[in-house]
């Protein structure tokens, strides 16, 4: 198969696979490895090896003649990729590790040598994809791997290409017929169950090429279904806030009043004086998740004459994502907490809270992600020694396309009168233990915890997300090759324009029609939920595999969106009972949606690149020395626009008094640009100093551009917001992107066929680092009810900040044990920076690089006689994931979000019964492993998921 995405000759060579376990293991096998080596590089010249070995060998051959650091995963054989899903695959790289989706435990983004997210760059055939998700980083979930053939990363920039990744740049190449010509035909359909779900669902799919009118025509088709059933559950606490004690709210203290206050005039015991971290919302949830993809393409190329060849190609693809909820969750507020017991680090490991409601939650997320790329290639060989390439696409992702609500939402519950002294203790740490209650029920009352016949209304939050990302692009290059010279040049023209809207029950203020729980609990708002709404109870036995720590004995399961409809039936006029009167200007019974004004935002964004590279081969000493050098210029022009207000008043609800409502100005346009450009050179260099043995050195400057959702050039203050946790953000349309000056060196030894080991050292120096970062503002002067003084607000903001460095090894080694079928790749990279995060550092624009943790990876396998077995295992150390969590209102700045380290362990299996005909099976995540996040310190649990193992099995058919 040749499914190159890389054109390093007339021949299309191939790029590799990196994989190491350890330098140290590497030298002490070194003797053992080296003898006979050249005896079976002979024996085994004229073999052509297939499936596992003969994808690593393509993989390797592309690494060792690449003058840059690319590694490489190639289609075993058509229709057959080595995973389900792309980043999956891409984590055995050397320097890749994923980041999972926490309900699904699906791989769902990458980070390369630590840099994660929208640092790398995702390419589909040499073209950037729309995504409509909100960042520039790619959802991997969104991307099928069946009919891929092949995966490169660019650690080092390929000018022609890009240079507008700090990480990597990641180029996704699909077949195309002109690939083999002939007729071929793949067909796969599997069944895949998770266990906790218990639900078998399908994957379906086929691929179709053929050449005709003497092999100068063809076009290939290829389609897919995807189902994933997922069910989760998880613990949470909604974010881990900063700020002070007064001495009075400590467990110890004097009897007496406590009236928390910071006024410099009031009693010792009174002043908020005492550093701690207390949980803002801690609750716990089981997900329910169906993801349905449909992925399709189809391409064409026509070969009129020798030198001309032309492709066009439509990828599409749509992913729909269910996911369906229940759970409980119950609110705090610093103030209100008492016999407060703080650990050494100032983490509140247990307290109490009076009068603290109950809620059950449930909801129903439902997104859809639509995108669809258009492309044109024209090659033109005009010489003998110039050959032109000119590539036009158009791009466009949109998310929830037809606006429909994407979000339903419901809490009902208790309080009031029936709220609880309710307390949450910390008993361990978050990588096997999770928070429990002390005290919870109905006043106190554990027996009545679900109690239906106390239980009311409180909120009801629908959200319609609305996205969409369309990019065109025009790309022309020429390329001259004589003798050992080759010289490129070339320019590329892309346009950019993302828009995003919401649309809620909070900007209306809706969501609380009828909150306040009812009369059972004291109250005049708020309705009675009758017991025909609740559908029963969910055990939460055994909840989290490996952790300690007990929940309320059930959950309540019931329909978000059926709640709100029995709420909209009861509407006879202002005077319904249970209605919150006076919350909701024009409300008419109906829980309608009002856009968000703070919410829109569009920005486009217009780029232009220039580049020229030479790279030349000549001899140092009589060793071959191959050199790549040259430079890009990129150029950006940003626009940025959207709706500016500003908050006029706060009032409180009568209803519940944990809620607040904002009234504003009248709303005004708000439009700003910026514009920057940039200088990026790099010079690559490789020696071999015997054929089986390479030497590397590389130096580029490259870029990483904004986040496009990080431009909004308005402060938006959300209009529904509760006591304790007023909270604003603001985008920065001025924001320079980060820059880096990257050096690699690298040596690498080819000992035998199939085989061979690597150690790459590699330094960035990165400037210009955007800080997502917070601090306490009034805004406008408004006055927070709960208090009586001018309302803090928790004001996040962007600016570019910083410098950083990051410097790590990766090792590499993959073995092959000559013709008996066995053989491993494994690699290991180790990361640090001048830049650690540091937990004491309490300003509110601390810093620290994100992303970087030490990982390692294993895949060992036999591949003989048709068939073929892999065992993987991925680990990848605790590690910073960014600034900011769920909930964001520390008075000590952005609240970190680490992610604990992690083992997985995956099994697959193919049997070829047939040259046309095999059989296949994965078991993912065979241990059972769980995913869990933690704040500043490590007891700090923010989140953990166990979303279980997943099996498949199935079939393939080809010809």
């Amino acid at each position: 198969m040749s499914y190159s995405p890389i054109d390093i000759s007339a021949g299309r060579r191939r790029v590799a696979l990196a994989a190491t376990a350890s330098l140290m293991a590497l030298v002490a096998a070194t003797p053992a490895f080296a003898q006979g080596s050249a005896a079976a590089e002979a024996s085994d010249a004229d073999i052509v090896v297939t499936g596992i070995r003969g994808s690593l060998q393509r993989n390797l051959d592309i690494k060792r003649e690449s003058s840059g650091v690319v590694d490489v995963i190639s289609a075993e054989d058509i229709g057959k990729f080595p995973d389900s899903n792309v980043a999956a695959s891409l984590q055995r790289l050397p320097g890749v590790s994923i980041q999972r989706n926490g309900s699904r435990g699906e791989p769902q983004g990458i980070s390369v040598r630590g840099f994660g997210g929208d640092f790398n760059e995702t390419l589909v055939d040499g073209r950037r994809i729309s995504t409509a998700s909100g960042g520039r980083s790619v959802d991997f979930t969104t991307v099928g791997a069946d009919f891929v053939g092949q995966l490169a990363v660019y650690k080092t920039p390929e000018l022609s290409l890009s240079s507008s990744s700090i990480g990597a740049t990641l180029n996704i190449s699909y077949p195309k017929p002109f690939d083999k010509p002939g007729t071929r035909v793949a067909m796969s359909a599997s069944g895949s169950v998770q266990d906790e779900s218990g639900k078998v669902v399908p994957t379906v799919g086929g691929l179709f090429s053929t050449t005709f009118a003497d092999d100068t025509m063809g076009i290939l088709v290829d389609a897919i279904y995807t189902r994933r059933d997922t069910q989760t559950n998880r613990v949470y606490v909604s974010g881990w806030q900063g700020g002070r004690f007064a001495p009075c709210q400590l467990a110890g203290a004097a009897p007496g009043p406590c009236a928390p206050t910071d006024s410099a005039t009031a009693a010792a015991s009174q002043r908020r004086s005492v550093v701690g971290w207390y949980q803002q919302q801690y609750g716990a949830d089981q997900r329910y998740t169906k993801d349905e993809r449909i992925d399709g393409r189809i391409a064409f190329q026509w070969q009129p004459s020798d030198d001309i060849l032309l492709t066009i190609d439509d990828n599409y693809s749509r992913q729909k994502v269910t996911t369906d909820i229940d759970g409980f969750g119950v609110w705090f507020n610093q103030g209100d907490m008492r016999n407060v017991t703080l650990d050494s680090n100032g983490t509140t490991t247990d307290f109490l809270q009076a009068g603290t409601p109950t809620d059950f939650t449930a909801g129903t997320d439902k997104n859809i992600l639509e995108t669809n790329q258009v492309g044109l290639n024209l090659k033109w060989d005009a010489t003998e020694n110039l050959t032109f390439d000119a590539d036009a696409s158009y791009s466009k992702s949109r998310l929830n396309p037809d606006g429909q609500v994407s979000s339903e939402g419901a809490d009902i519950g208790y309080g009031g009168l029936l709220g609880t002294n309710l307390g949450v203790r910390v008993t361990g740490d978050s990588k096997n233990a999770f928070p429990e209650f002390t005290t919870y029920g109905p006043a106190g009352n554990q027996a009545r915890w679900t109690d239906q016949s106390i239980i009311g209304s409180h909120v009801t939050v629908r959200t319609a997300q609305k996205n969409s990302d369309e990019i065109k692009q025009f790309r022309l290059g020429a390329t001259w090759k004589q003798d050992d010279l080759t010289i490129k040049v070339g320019g590329r023209y892309m346009e950019d324009e993302f828009s995003l809207q919401n649309r809620n029950t909070f900007a209306n203020n809706y969501w609380q029609a009828y909150a306040g729980y009812g009369a059972p609990s004291g109250r005049t708002t708020g309705v009675p939920i009758p017991a025909s709404l609740i559908q029963g109870t969910i055990s939460t036995k055994g909840w989290i595999p490996g952790f300690s720590g007990s929940l309320p004995p059930v959950l309540l399961n019931y329909d978000a969106r059926a709640y709100s409809s029995y709420l909209e039936s009861l509407w006879v006029g202002p005077n319904t009972p249970g209605y919150n009167a006076g919350c909701c200007t024009g409300f008419n019974g109906t829980i309608d949606l009002a856009l968000d004004p703070g919410s829109v935002q569009n920005i486009l964004e217009k780029s232009w690149s220039a580049w020229i590279s030479a790279s030349f081969n000549t001899e140092i000493a009589g060793m071959p020395f191959k050199v790549n050098a040259g430079g890009r210029e990129e150029s950006t022009k940003i626009i940025s626009a959207g709706i500016g207000r500003l908050p006029t008043s706060i009032v409180g609800s009568t209803a519940d008094p944990t809620l607040l409502t904002i009234a504003f100005t009248p709303e005004q346009p708000v439009s700003t640009s910026s514009s920057y450009s940039y200088f990026l050179p790099a010079i690559d260099m490789k020696l071999e100093i015997t054929d089986n043995f390479h030497v590397r050195f590389d130096a580029s400057r490259t870029l990483t551009r904004p986040g496009l959702n990080t431009l909004t050039p308005v402060l938006n203050v959300g209009s529904g917001q509760r006591v304790g946790a007023l909270t604003a953000t603001g985008g920065n349309p001025a924001l320079k992107p980060y820059l880096a000056e990257n050096f690699d060196f690298g040596a690498e030894w080819y000992y035998q066929r199939n085989s061979y080991a690597s150690v790459n050292f590699f330094i960035k120096n990165v400037s210009n680092f955007i800080v997502a970062g917070t601090e306490r503002a009034t805004i406008n002067g408004v006055i927070d009810p709960s208090t009586g003084q001018p309302a803090q607000f928790t004001v996040s903001r962007r600016v570019n900040g910083p410098d950083a460095t990051v410097r790590g090894v990766e090792l590499a080694w993959q073995h092959v044990f000559g013709d008996s079928g066995f053989g491993f790749n494994a690699n290991a990279t180790f990361v640090e920076t001048n830049k650690p995060y540091d937990e004491t550092d309490l300003s509110t624009s601390g810093f620290a690089v994100t992303g970087l943790a030490n990982s390692a990876n294993l895949v060992a396998f036999y591949d003989k006689n048709g068939f073929e077995f892999r065992t993987a295992l991925n680990w990848r150390d605790k590690y910073l994931s960014q600034f900011g969590q769920a909930q964001n209102n520390s008075a000590f700045g952005a609240e970190p979000t680490f992610v604990n380290s992690a083992l997985q362990i995956d099994l697959s299996t193919n049997i070829r019964l047939t040259d046309q005909f095999s059989v296949f099976g994965e078991a993912l995540n065979v241990t059972n492993e769980t995913q869990s996040t933690h704040g500043r310190f490590s007891n700090q649990l923010l989140d953990v998921y166990a979303y279980g193992r997943r099996f498949t099995a199935g079939v393939r058919y080809r010809f």
